[in-house]
């Protein structure tokens, strides 16, 4: 084949991949692609929960098609034995002539060797192939391995002169219907859904994935200092969907909380008395999340700007003013100088409806 046509059934298989974000974690969202000559006889992508493998779920489609076929995988195929078999083993198995991958895996147990395992048995491996974009795609599994936490979004949604409330305090709704819906989507694509105590006292909000037909939900996670709001009549309680209540040292954790969410997580406080978003986060990658969305509020949105642990900003305008009076989308930064700002390079920009989304993502 071709290198454009290598880079063609990648591009697929990376598409692919992308149906598995947010339901299969702490595995990585992979897709593959086998291809007999010109035909495509497999396809696969990994399953809610992290099971089948995107590999397994392909060859079982190609059947006897994937002998001296080609497979292209997003990730290097796994070489473990875990819940499953290797996945490397079953493409040796199933008779694979060759195998694209697009990146290597950076878990200890993978790294490289998957791709050994392959060459050994005689199949030829072409590594590198729409590599930056399978790095994009994979970076919230990435960053869990090698940064100790999940990828971090923050999404806001503001009037055009970056305000989230009226002066009252008024807030909904400043986006309209198909930028709200719009956001439904990208919950889904995350393995979890934040907000902060402010937030849970003042919206009740429930935090879940509504209108997509979707049955497994991101974990709801609310990271409150004290735990100082109603939990009976907090919307996202565990009957909704999964929910974790992150708390200070100091907080009292009463036996209705307990019966309320499904994971009490103490973390420590921080040097400005605030909880440390830092160690939070990489409690977070323990459980075994990969991405976060964080939706509010405006104070929280700022720590972890301040802390450094935002990955990528969404940002939904809506065509209105509300003015200095009104809420500002973040808190305060404490910035003195320019050059303490975080930059972020604006990905792509479209219209939602009567309002514009922006995707932008952190400038290391």
């Amino acid at each position: 084949m071709s290198a454009a046509s290598d880079a063609r059934f990648m591009a697929l298989a990376l598409s692919l991949g992308q149906r598995g974000q947010g339901c299969v974690w702490p595995n990585p969202a992979v897709g593959c692609v086998i291809v007999k000559g010109t035909r495509i006889v497999g396809r696969g992508w990994t399953q809610p929960g992290g099971r089948p493998h995107a590999e397994a779920m392909a060859l079982e489609q190609a059947g006897v098609l994937a002998q001296q076929a080609t497979a292209f995988v997003t990730l290097e195929p796994c070489a473990h034995h875990g819940a499953t078999p290797p996945c490397a083993e079953a493409l040796i198995a199933a008779g694979i002539a060759r195998c694209v991958v697009a990146i290597t895996d950076p878990d200890p147990r993978v790294s490289g060797k998957g791709i050994t395992k392959l060459q050994e048995a005689g199949i030829e491996v072409s590594a590198g192939c729409q590599a930056k974009e399978a790095l994009v795609a994979h970076r919230g599994f990435f960053s869990r391995l090698q940064n100790g936490r999940p990828r971090v979004t923050l999404k806001l949604a503001t009037s055009f002169d970056g305000r989230i409330a009226t002066v009252s305090g008024e807030s909904q709704w400043i986006t309209g219907a198909d930028a709200r819906r719009d956001v439904h989507g990208l919950r889904a694509c995350h393995d979890a859904v934040l907000v902060g105590g402010g937030t849970a006292r003042a919206d009740n909000p429930s935090l879940n994935v509504r209108g997509l037909g979707l049955v497994r939900q991101p974990i709801r996670i609310v990271a409150s200092r004290h735990l100082d709001f109603d939990a009976p009549d907090l919307q996202a309680s565990r009957d909704v969907a999964p929910l974790w209540l992150c708390h200070g040292p100091q907080a009292r954790v009463s036996g209705v909380w307990q019966s309320q969410c499904d994971a009490l997580l103490q973390v420590p406080l921080a040097p400005d008395g605030q909880l440390d978003l830092a160690v939070l986060m990489q409690a977070l990658a323990k459980k075994g999340l990969t991405s976060v969305l964080c939706e509010g509020g405006g104070q929280l949105a700022a720590s972890l700007l301040r802390a450094g642990l935002v990955d990528d900003v969404i940002l939904y305008t809506a065509g209105l003013a509300l003015g200095a009076d009104g809420l500002a989308g973040l808190g305060d930064l404490a910035l003195s100088h320019l050059h303490m700002a975080p930059r972020f390079a604006l990905i792509s920009a479209r219209k939602i409806g009567p309002d514009i989304r922006q995707d932008w993502r952190h400038l290391p």
